[in-house]
């Protein structure tokens, strides 16, 4: 059992026991129904509290039970929840530290509620495409009001239980404990206190109305329906709030459970709840134990103080981690530091960062024009120029000057990991810590794992990822590593778009239709031209049977390289990122088209969703066969955090999941009869193969 049952005087207290969160699973819930019975069966009991080990009173369902057998065994959440209304003693709700989901709808079945200030309390339900299942969008607007429920049930938001126990009118706590500390010793008293009182309150009797009623529920659904474009579950949770102010409490009830029902089997909940478990696994290493050894990181320095080691310092800094910058110029110092200022005086003056917050991260950072300086740092990480003899310069340096034991660590978006730690006599210390840029802004970070590189390495940057609000995803070590590599073929899907006979406007509103941040040619606007090409040229000499479109070069040829030169696919205007159509560059792309001698077609959107979705699937593939990528949730991690493939879709093998490999493959082998598409790229890796043909999925 994962609950623990005691008798302290009077009083039975039954403890949620399931770590981390207490996780209302099956084992949890017998144990919930089977303390009831024994403090009910007990004739020195006369009152019941409920509550949670460790850091929380309980964080709702268990999410991998969702859609198994498990999540319909007896005694589901609605049925725990019915003997605790139904138990003849009454039953307090001893509230901490976190209290959401399942965890609140516990607690509001409960007679009484007891909370400690600080506890987070939320229904989140909405953030896994579903909402709250168990009478939460029921009891909840009973307790606190209408509009303060179905905000917090829109948003999934957590408000802190301070805040709750002071609105005007709330019914959600009957008491609030002076402290964390204090809140067993006065459950307990508290419980006690009721023991006597008969008939005992239950929050699904109380009234609920809204003043202005539809007027209200209308404005409401306008007020979702503009912000949770792709998302059916917002719009549910106002017709289930609606309901509980119009319905007898038991339809409403019947009414919450059908929309729950429905919504968890669409994609969406189910891309969801993936990437919800997907973001959680992807710091789980096969061979790298959770109890591996970590090293100190108590400073840092970052060798380069251009956009990218300006992006990289400032996790740091809002850490609380002090930073030694490097440059070998004054000049580029005095121009990082003034960016990572700017940066910073704009989240202060849209109120996102208080003065003084600025003031002490700008405290942290220092800079220096000698490596000699960097010789403390635990960890130094390089974001210097994309070329291999640029960072062999580096690391040599650093190899020469740092301390032992002190990370090594490239931000290196496709260079070989191995070769940078083979410039070192302490190979086990390399490791590459891509960064996406902007580096402050952007959630995901890939860990390259080198041949070399330790385990207590791993685990000791792995740790620091989540230190400084980071998604990291480990990588092998390939041309690209996990992105870059597929974003290739995403990219010269887009050439042959073109050649074929799209427009970059067409190519990029299709994708952005399916639900992309950007389409690929804004994408290379933003990312800059240049790379890209820079990338195309090494290929043509390593990889001369490589099919490419010449397209992006010649736009490249005219000096168009994005929006840092206010010209590339699209024109753009200073201080806008808005992109406009270039007649010219429609016209560069015909006249090129024309002088291969190709008559342009027309071509769908699903067509171009499909090709560049699907060459993104196939090297994927490829990818996870040559265990480049530990599983394929890392790579929809990968793709979700890093390159704006759409939330509601779980990254592009969840996608293909949804959409049957067997189907992809299908349409793979259309593609490989095109002739002016590459036909041996479109050939299925084995792996997609094998399991299209055996109706299996990636997992």
């Amino acid at each position: 059992m994962t609950a623990e049952y005691k008798v302290h005087g009077s009083v039975a207290v039954i403890t949620l026991a399931n770590p981390p969160v207490n996780g209302l699973g099956l084992s949890t819930r017998q144990g919930i129904v089977d303390g009831l019975t024994r403090a009910n069966d007990d004739a020195a009991v006369t009152s019941i509290v409920i509550t949670g080990a460790g850091g929380a009173f309980s964080g709702g369902a268990d999410i991998k039970e969702f859609g198994t057998d498990k999540s319909l065994q007896e005694p589901n959440l609605h049925s725990v929840i019915a003997a605790v209304e139904n138990s003849p003693k009454p039953v307090v709700a001893a509230i901490h530290s976190v209290c959401m989901g399942g965890g609140l709808e516990l607690a509001l079945g409960c007679h009484y509620r007891i909370a400690a200030p600080g506890c987070s309390v939320a229904l989140p339900e909405v953030k896994l495409g579903i909402l709250p299942g168990a009478g939460g969008t029921q009891r909840l607007p009973r307790v606190v009001g209408v509009e303060a429920a179905l905000n917090m049930i829109v948003s999934g938001e957590p408000v802190k239980s301070e805040l709750l126990g002071s609105m005007p009118g709330q019914k959600l706590f009957d008491k609030m404990a002076a402290s964390p500390e204090a809140l067993a010793a006065e459950a307990l008293a508290f419980a006690q206190s009721v023991a006597d009182v008969r008939p005992m309150p239950l929050v699904r009797n109380l009234p609920c109305k809204h003043p202005q009623g539809d007027a209200y529920f209308q404005f409401a659904r306008n007020m979702v329906k503009g912000m949770s474009k792709n998302f059916p579950a917002p719009a549910k949770c106002v017709d289930a709030v609606e309901a509980a102010t119009k319905k007898k409490f038991a339809d409403g009830l019947l009414f919450e459970r059908e929309l729950f029902i429905n919504l968890m089997w669409t994609p969406e909940s189910r891309s969801l709840r993936h990437l919800f478990l997907a973001e959680r696994a992807a710091s789980k290493i096969p061979d790298v134990p959770s109890d591996t050894p970590k090293r100190d990181i108590q400073a840092v320095a970052v060798i380069g103080a251009g956009t990218m080691g300006g992006g990289i310092a400032m996790n740091f800094l809002n850490a609380g981690i002090p930073v030694k910058m490097l440059e070998m110029k004054q000049e580029a110092l005095d121009r990082g530091i003034a960016t990572i200022r700017k940066n910073y005086e704009a989240q202060v003056k849209k109120g996102k960062l208080k003065q003084d917050k600025y003031e002490q991260r700008m405290a942290l950072l220092s800079t220096t024009l000698s490596y000699d300086d960097l010789k403390d740092a635990d960890l130094v990480i390089e974001a210097v120029f994309e070329e291999l003899g640029v960072k062999e310069a580096v690391f040599k340096q650093l190899d020469a000057v740092m301390k032992p034991g002190a990370i090594l660590a490239s931000n290196t978006s496709t260079l070989d990991v191995n070769k940078i730690a083979n410039f070192t006599q302490r190979p086990q210390d390399v490791v590459g810590l891509h960064f996406f840029s902007p580096a402050n802004v952007m959630k995901l970070l890939e860990v390259v794992r080198g041949d070399a590189t330790a385990k207590d390495v791993l685990a000791t940057v792995m740790a620091m990822a989540k230190k400084i609000r980071k998604t990291a995803v480990v990588s092998g070590v390939c041309d690209g590593f996990i992105g870059n590599r597929m974003i290739e073929q995403y990219g010269r899907q887009g050439g042959f778009l073109l050649d074929e006979g799209c427009t970059p406007e067409q190519v990029d509103k299709a994708m952005e239709k399916f639900g992309m941040a950007m389409g690929p040619f804004r994408m290379g606007d933003l990312a800059g031209n240049d790379i890209g090409w820079a990338i195309r040229k090494r290929r043509y000499t390593e990889k001369p049977d490589m099919k490419y479109s010449k397209t992006a070069d010649l736009l490249c040829e005219k000096g168009r390289f994005g929006q840092k030169t206010g010209a590339g696919w699209y024109d753009y205007v200073p201080g806008k990122r808005d992109a406009i159509p270039n007649a010219e560059v429609v016209k560069m792309i015909e006249d090129h088209r024309a002088s291969l001698g190709i008559t342009p077609r027309k071509i769908s959107d699903e067509e171009i969703v499909q090709r560049l979705v699907f060459s993104l699937v196939n090297e994927a593939a490829h990818i996870l066969e040559e265990g480049i990528a530990n599983k394929a949730s890392d790579i929809d991690v990968v793709y979700i955090f890093g390159y704006g493939f759409p939330v509601h879709r779980g990254g592009p093998l969840n996608y293909a999941n949804e959409v049957g490999l067997f189907n992809v493959v299908q349409a793979m082998n259309r593609f490989a009869k095109n002739p002016l598409d590459d036909a041996a790229f479109w050939k299925p890796a084995p792996l997609l193969a094998k399991l299209a043909a055996e109706g299996k999925a990636f997992n």
